[in-house]
């Protein structure tokens, strides 16, 4: 019984460590390759001697690839663990990230920008508003009936985000075809290529949020039985999923508006990490941040190196993370499904 004990607990410092050490290694191997591939040494020198590397050099590590580097793991993250968060408090396993219409509402606050500001800084400023004004919106939806249950949140949500989907194309309808409808095609499309440190303080409310979700993470195993069973338990079933859905929405509107749309992460990357680890949400939320991290940084390098032009981040995921799915799928049979 010791040594089994024993064995366990290693077990779980190893599981901790990879969650942690995982995204860094991605992070920092995605300095390493690009257009302008550099060696091991050089990258290591112009991280912690600046001065005495090639400009370009300098210019490639800190100015485009790191910054970029740490938006996408942040972004994978967010969008994974809101995912995961989402599909336990709502019990279904077909909800996303997107659920309460926050895509669709930062949609509508980049459109917004692009055509009544000219872009900049404006649209992410706008999308993230519009993004949290959707989910307070859903919420207002789902109390038509004065009782607030995740069905009529679900409905709300999906209300919601119809009617902003319905505003995006007007604003596609008005805007210019030749400067602006591009504009907001391809920040639909889903990208990196504009970040810079600016775009950094979006990590704040990321971080804040997926800290609220992983804090919660026990709740999630009560709230993810029903919320008379969780009630029943003695949890405060509001309060609760005020928390979690707060936190949820907040790094999913803060990773949206930087990177524009990007579905397929925050659907599939949880079931992933159920499949491989099982349904304990005190497990699966931090599994989901790291799987959710390193996913993104790898799909962010892939898209600015297969060809000559960089391919939209959302496109690729969908492109390559599918079949990665299917073929997970066959080989688990299901595996912990939900």
């Amino acid at each position: 019984m010791k040594r089994t004990g024993t064995t366990k607990t290693m077990r779980g410092a190893v599981l901790i460590a990879a969650l942690f050490v995982l995204p860094v290694l991605f992070v920092a191997a995605s300095l390493l390759f690009g257009r302008y591939p550099l060696p091991v040494r050089d990258v290591l020198t112009a991280i912690i001697r600046p001065g005495s590397v090639p400009l370009a050099t300098k210019v490639a590590v800190w100015q485009l690839r790191l910054p970029r580097a740490l938006a996408a793991a942040f972004v994978g993250a967010s969008l994974a663990v809101s995912g995961a968060a989402f599909q336990s408090v709502f019990r279904n396993p077909l909800v996303n990230s997107g659920i309460l219409g926050v895509s669709n509402g930062a949609g509508f606050g980049a459109c917004v920008a692009i055509v009544c500001f000219g872009g900049g800084v404006w649209t992410y400023l706008l999308s993230f508003v519009f993004a949290l004004a959707a989910v307070v919106l859903s919420w207002f939806a789902g109390r038509i009936s004065r009782v607030t249950t995740t069905i009529t949140m679900i409905l709300g949500g999906t209300i919601v985000g119809a009617f902003f989907s319905a505003l995006v194309s007007i604003m596609k309808y008005i805007a210019d075809p030749y400067s602006q409808l591009p504009s907001i095609t391809f920040w639909f499309m889903g990208s990196f290529a504009s970040v810079g440190y600016s775009h950094l303080l979006a990590l704040i409310p990321m971080t804040l949020g997926i800290l609220l979700v992983f804090l919660s993470r026990w709740r999630l195993n009560v709230l993810s039985m029903g919320e008379r069973e969780a009630a029943a338990l003695g949890l405060d079933v509001r309060r609760c999923q005020f928390l979690v859905i707060g936190g949820a929405t907040l790094c999913t509107a803060a990773a949206v508006c930087i990177s524009g749309t990007i579905g397929w992460v925050g659907l599939v990357i949880p079931h992933i990490g159920r499949m491989l680890i099982g349904n304990n949400n005190q497990k699966l939320v931090p599994v989901s941040i790291s799987l959710g991290a390193c996913f993104m940084v790898l799909m962010d390098l892939l898209s600015r190196t297969l060809t000559g032009a960089e391919i939209p981040i959302g496109i690729l995921c969908a492109l390559i993370g599918t079949p990665f799915f299917v073929y997970l799928l066959k080989k688990t049979r299901g595996g912990n499904w939900t």
